[in-house]
């Protein structure tokens, strides 16, 4: 989702990476690539695809994924390979990478020891096309993936002004998810002579919509995907606009102390923010809330003139659903998904999201393809973990955990462990939670 700081919106100024000169290591890094339908590509031969090496080169941007990881995750290495960066025709220009100031960039990595499959995805919030490079770039290529990941067509806190209709910014991101996993397909086949084996889709936050959406409308194109605690959209709701105008309403009213604060603090907790988790709200009164509100509401609803804090759904008019109907959520996945999000989550409060959508693809029939994870002390954004280490626990090592788990389900037929609300264990320290998740 949106955010003000490192944790969610990269700047769209960024300083765009620099180029460095890189040596070909033998004819099938040399093999000519094209990416179809691609408006712009350049390939380059690296020594190193995971940010161990890419930072240093020029081939990533830190500041599109800072703050969406603890600290101390460790960076894999030893992965040579190419990469291609490029971006497809499109007429908006917020993304600045590489001085392009184009928009629908993308980013292909094809290692050099392949393991025969394909991980797409799309970014969170409104962030560039490197933003999953730390936090799931580096261990799918150190596995021997292929990774290839999109700018989802538009970026920054002013994302909604692209398109002419509410609704077309976010509508797009599934198209351009969709327009990169055809193409990268396209490219794997040639780099190593034979289509991905597998194809896989994972993301967190929108990019965890973008997963749920994909394997809805385009299950022909993926064998699974993992979706990281993924944004819900249902013209009823629960959604953005049912959650976040009652946290900006009584916040400040619970902040303020007083005889009137711990009815605001339960009127916060029927919202869906979970009784336990008010350490974490003055962080998203602060960066989250109030933004990821005015951007969601201007593109989906731009004849709002109110104040935030005063928005009530239900009142909308019937125009302004039929805008969210258009990126909706049906719960009618073809292939599998596993699902992994954080008890502790007060962007998208886990009672008002993932919950709902465990229901609503049960409610589709469609519940044997599902694995639901709620992790406990688990919340929406990783690098809040090193501010709170004695009360958060990382959501990587259970997207990565959940991620093996939907290899063993699609390669081998190893069903996953029932869905269930996964413990924090009692005890144990930060590197100890970092290391392993058990689903």
């Amino acid at each position: 989702m949106a955010t003000a700081t490192a944790a969610g919106v990269a700047p769209a100024t960024a300083t765009a990476p620099a180029t460095v000169a890189v040596r070909a290591r033998g004819a099938g890094c040399r093999a000519p690539l094209r990416v179809p339908g691609a408006a712009r590509q350049h390939v380059a031969c690296l020594d190193e695809l995971t940010t161990a090496g890419t930072v240093a080169s020029g081939h990533t941007d830190p500041a599109d994924w800072a703050g969406l990881t603890p600290k101390d995750l460790p960076t894999p290495s030893g992965v040579p390979g190419v990469q291609i960066d490029g971006y497809f025709p499109d007429t908006s220009t917020t993304n600045t990478n590489h001085g392009w100031r184009h928009d629908a960039q993308f980013v292909i990595r094809l290692p050099d020891r392949w393991n025969g499959g394909l991980v797409v995805s799309g970014t969170p919030g409104n962030r560039e096309q490197y933003a999953n490079d730390r936090a799931i770039g580096d261990w799918v290529l150190s596995r021997g993936y292929a990774f290839a990941a999109t700018d989802k067509g538009n970026t920054g806190t002013s994302f909604q002004q692209d398109g002419r209709l509410p609704g077309d910014a976010v509508a797009e991101w599934n198209s351009r998810l969709t327009q990169l996993t055809r193409a990268a397909r396209a490219v794997v086949a040639q780099r190593y002579h034979r289509p991905p084996a597998r194809t896989l889709a994972t993301g967190m936050s929108n990019g965890g919509y973008l997963v749920r959406w994909q394997l809805e409308n385009h299950p022909e194109l993926y064998d699974g995907g993992v979706d990281w605690e993924g944004t819900l959209w249902r013209a009823d709701g629960p959604h953005l606009f049912t959650f976040l105008p009652p946290a900006l309403r009584h916040y400040p009213v619970y902040a303020a102390g007083g005889p009137a604060a711990g009815a605001a603090r339960d009127a916060m907790h029927a919202a869906g923010y979970p009784a336990g988790s008010e350490f974490l709200w003055p962080y998203h009164h602060a960066y989250y809330w109030g933004l990821t509100q005015r951007v969601y509401r201007e593109e989906l609803d731009p004849g709002y003139t109110g104040a935030d804090a005063d928005y009530d759904w239900a009142a909308r008019p019937e125009e302004v659903r039929a805008a969210v109907d258009r990126i909706a959520l049906t719960g009618r996945i073809g292939k599998p998904l596993i699902t992994v999000h954080g008890t502790l989550d007060v962007l998208l409060p886990i009672a008002r999201d993932s919950d709902v959508y465990a229901r609503m693809v049960r409610e589709a029939g469609r519940g044997g393809l599902h694995r639901y994870y709620r992790v406990e002390g688990g919340t929406h954004t990783d690098s809040l973990v090193d501010a709170f280490p004695d009360r958060l626990r990382p959501l990587v090592p259970c997207h990565r955990s959940a991620f093996t788990a939907l290899e063993g389900w699609i390669g081998r037929g190893e069903r996953p462990p029932a869905s269930r609300t996964v413990p924090l264990p009692a005890g144990a320290g930060a590197a100890a939670l970092l290391a392993g998740c058990r689903l």
